[in-house]
């Protein structure tokens, strides 16, 4: 009974240890599509081209 109960503490305390290391340590930041430029000063996005993906017919 007491070896269960033991186990059980040390699931709980991994598992909150696990979520406690989770994620990035500092201030939040806003995503970088949400940050607005100033007008008149528009990036111009490289052009990529497309290449056909395996998976691409059953996604579509």
């Amino acid at each position: 009974m007491k070896a269960s109960k033991l186990i059980n503490a040390m699931t709980m305390v991994s598992l909150l240890a696990v979520l406690a290391a989770c994620g990035r340590a500092g201030p939040l930041e806003p995503p970088p599509s949400s940050v607005s430029q100033p007008a008149g000063q528009e990036t111009q996005e490289p052009s990529v081209e497309e290449k056909p993906f395996v998976l691409d017919a059953l996604l579509n």
